[in-house]
């Protein structure tokens, strides 16, 4: 008997993270399992526009193989990008590390894969995202993601949802000026919150100390491991900075669950039990939260975009609204 070679169709959307070198695309069923996946270099060293064009020909390229492995066209697609995001008119506002600014990437999205419903998010708020659906916030009413990495975000979660905020910049903690008159943000403040306790500020303090200034942060984990006080100093110093801006965030936002990812939650326990020491000493009416690191890793963003395409399914006006496209303006440049 002939074994049956024909394809069974399988729903599927396109999710998409953008991060600062790389672009990850993949497939996602409804449960929010990944299908295929890909990564892709965004090619910023070429400009904003060359960004753009790898952003939209991963999307297109994996919608192709979609198609052919599983039978049927991807019904959505969600994607995933850093610095300031406007939702409702789909647009990347700006992103200094990808140096673009006023991106219509829904409208371009939708035209290169044939019209499909898009959404687009700020990545930290769709990691958020997933990392309560089927994450280490599942089941949690109110929470706060936060992404320790290059910079610091925050995503704020509550009943199922991520907060915004009335103009899309909510979550922002990394902004959050914790020593008055301190280093310049590239946001114009002095002495924000990731100028002390993010991974780039880690890795710049620890190579300072040590005097290589090839040094990152996972240097300064690994020698403080080895009982370098140097090390041990530098580390102490951005537990303390973290433990300062989270006290701010837990006064305002009394989460139940404190969520904690990005590069430096790699370290564990070396960052996971002086921080919940820091914020015992500190707090005093708040109730600290329960502290757990995220379950999702480097993956959260591309996963919350994938269960926010499925979302935008669900709305009855989805095609209506997300379909709508404006063409850019003829030769516009997505220039800082």
């Amino acid at each position: 008997m002939a074994s049956d070679t024909r394809i069974h169709p399988t729903p599927h959307v396109l999710a998409l993270d953008v991060g600062g070198t790389r672009v990850k695309a993949a497939l996602t069923g409804a449960d929010g399992k990944v299908l295929h996946s890909v990564t892709r270099a965004t090619g910023r060293e070429r400009g904003p526009e060359a960004v753009v064009e790898s952003i939209v020909s991963s999307a297109a390229a994996l919608q192709a193989l979609g198609e052919q492995r599983f039978g049927e066209p991807a019904s959505a697609a969600g994607i995933a990008v850093p610095g300031i995001v406007d939702t409702d008119s789909g647009t990347a506002v700006y992103a200094a590390n990808l140096g673009w600014r006023d991106v219509p990437l829904r409208s371009l999205l939708a035209r290169r894969l044939d019209g499909i419903p898009v959404t687009l998010h700020h990545d930290v708020r769709a990691g958020g995202l997933a990392e309560s659906r089927i994450g280490a916030a599942r089941g949690v009413d109110r929470f706060l993601f936060v992404a320790l990495g290059t910079g610091i975000a925050g995503a704020i979660g509550i009943a199922g949802h991520v907060e915004a905020g009335a103009h899309g910049s909510a979550g922002e903690i990394g902004h959050v000026v914790i020593r008055p008159g301190g280093p310049r943000c590239a946001c114009g403040q002095l002495g924000c919150l990731e100028q002390f306790a993010s991974a780039a500020a880690v890795g710049r303090a620890w190579a300072e100390a040590c005097g290589a200034p090839g040094a990152d942060a996972a240097d300064c984990v690994a020698a403080m491991a080895a009982g370098d006080p140097k090390a041990q100093h530098v580390w102490q110093d951005a537990v303390a900075a973290l433990a300062d801006g989270l006290l701010t965030v837990l006064t305002l936002l009394d989460p139940h669950t404190l969520v904690i990812g990005g590069g430096l939650a790699a370290a564990g326990d070396a960052l996971f039990a002086p921080l919940h020491a820091a914020l015992a000493r500190r707090v005093t009416f708040q109730q600290l939260p329960e502290i757990v690191p995220a379950a999702l890793g480097d993956t959260a963003s591309c996963l919350g975009a994938g269960l926010l395409a499925w979302d935008l399914l669900k709305t009855d006006d989805a095609v209506e609204r997300h379909v709508r496209t404006v063409p850019p303006r003829a030769g516009r440049r997505f220039l800082l």
